[in-house]
């Protein structure tokens, strides 16, 4: 608690009602403890008991500024004064408008049209059906193209579209009966290598089976669907250098659509305000939610080509129309955050930030290197990773129902730090804006958690 914060009066009565009538996301709500924060700023969170804790997540990966930056904050506040929501079926907003421009101005080259969604999830799910629809209504149509190539282990969004392009088992297996097929490569994993496989090679190796997979269905995949760089949900999968722009190539030559899911790792996660820059790649999809406001507020968009868009265009009998829509798409006060967020990125060097803050990360995860519970260390920008193993030669993991990950973070919140692991990989992902004594500061509470845990 921070001295001289006052306590902040809750109700017993809210801990109930959080516990047997607001249902979590991804929580087991028999098991459930209310953890309430009700106050935050910059990287740091008060919960109902005044508690102080670190942001060591990013509100879920998507805090990009700390909370109450006060030039978001204004920026919402001026849009308040305007109006706070506008129909995009059919009718537009200024501040809409204006964000659209920025999108393009800033994404990879070629990609010149924006629709808006609400989020992550739903950007995913309109490219999908983007893509499908593209193929019926091009010059030359090839209506056989409705399979999509997916990557192992990959996650794109809990929509029934998103979760068929989807590979992790524990969370989609329920709703098989439920979804389409889905074509599935291998996990390019640069921890877990294949059989023979070192990690100057591991590209070419992983490359090679999605050749062999687009000229096994030639003809007949829509779009490749990837993440660029690391696989979040996966456990912060990292990719082998080379292996982005070896699907980009390999979508061209097979005349392929390439969807690059940016959610997670956009907005300057990575190092670069989008991960698909740091090997040169202009997808035919670009989609990007959390972070996209700063953490703010639920919008999103998909970015795509001209010539997706033409194919598109008709008269209303044709019925050619992007049949699909959200009543909060391009939400004004959704824009503005963005706007002001994009405007921070560039004028707090926010990606200099990212590098520098990088090395510090890299630099204190070192020391965790040699515990004999941890596999492996692996970084990307200011996303990191640092996997628990039950055996360091073999890369087995613990039992899931073990929830090691879960026992490591739970301590560290005694360090006055909030981390939510991925199974066995505890997820280090903090605002862009953060300091060095934060990242020492998540890191000495990892190293306490680890000794909590594995000690005795």
């Amino acid at each position: 608690m921070t001295q001289g914060r006052a306590l902040p009066q809750f109700d017993d009565r809210l801990s109930r009602v959080d516990r047997e009538n607001y249902w979590h996301a991804f929580t087991q709500m028999s098991e459930y403890e209310p953890l309430v924060f009700d106050s935050a700023q910059g990287v740091w969170l008060y919960d109902q008991h005044g508690r102080k804790l670190l942001d060591g997540v990013s509100s879920m990966w998507c805090n990009v500024h700390g909370h109450r930056h006060p030039v978001i904050d204004q920026a919402i506040r001026n849009q308040l004064e305007k109006v706070a929501h506008v129909s995009s079926l059919g009718a537009s907003n200024s501040t809409s408008i204006e964000l659209a421009r920025r999108l393009v101005e800033l994404t990879p080259a070629g990609l010149d049209c924006v629709f808006y969604s609400s989020d992550g999830s739903s950007a995913i799910e309109v490219a999908l059906k983007m893509a499908f629809q593209y193929w019926r209504q091009r010059p030359e149509p090839e209506p056989q193209r409705e399979l999509f190539l997916a990557l192992g282990n990959a996650y794109h969004g809990d929509t029934l579209g998103s979760v068929s392009v989807g590979g992790v088992s524990r969370f989609h297996a329920m709703f098989d009966p439920l979804l389409f097929d889905a074509i599935r490569g291998p996990c390019p994993d640069s921890y877990r290598l294949p059989a023979g496989c070192q990690l100057d090679n591991a590209a070419a190796h992983y490359l090679q089976e999605y050749d062999d997979l687009l000229r096994r269905f030639r003809g007949r995949i829509a779009a490749i669907v990837v993440e660029p760089l690391v696989q979040g949900a996966a456990g912060m999968v990292m990719q082998p250098p080379g292996f982005l722009r070896g699907i980009r190539e390999l979508a061209t030559e097979h005349d392929v659509l390439l969807i690059a899911d940016e959610v997670a790792v956009g907005m300057g996660r990575t190092g670069w305000l989008w991960a698909c820059e740091a090997e040169q790649v202009a997808p035919d999809f670009l989609c990007t939610g959390k972070g996209l406001s700063g953490g703010y507020l639920p919008v999103a968009a998909t970015l795509t080509t001209r010539q997706i868009w033409n194919a598109f265009l008709g008269t209303y009998e044709q019925s050619r129309s992007f049949f699909h829509g959200h009543t909060y798409g391009g939400n004004p006060l959704g824009c503005a955050a963005a706007l002001a967020s994009l405007n921070l990125i560039e004028d707090n060097l926010t990606l200099e930030n990212v590098a520098a803050q990088g090395l510090v990360l890299e630099q204190c995860l070192s020391r965790l290197q040699q515990h004999p519970a941890v596999g492996d260390i692996r970084r990307r920008g200011l996303i990191a990773a640092v996997e628990l193993v039950a055996d360091r030669q073999s890369q087995v993991g613990f039992p899931w129902a073990e929830r090691k990950g879960h026992l490591v973070c739970q301590a560290a919140l005694s360090r006055g730090v909030w981390l939510r692991p991925l199974g066995n990989v505890i997820v280090i992902m903090p605002p862009l804006c953060c300091t060095s004594e934060h990242i020492e500061q998540i890191v000495e509470s990892v190293q306490y958690g680890l000794h909590a845990v594995f000690s005795g």
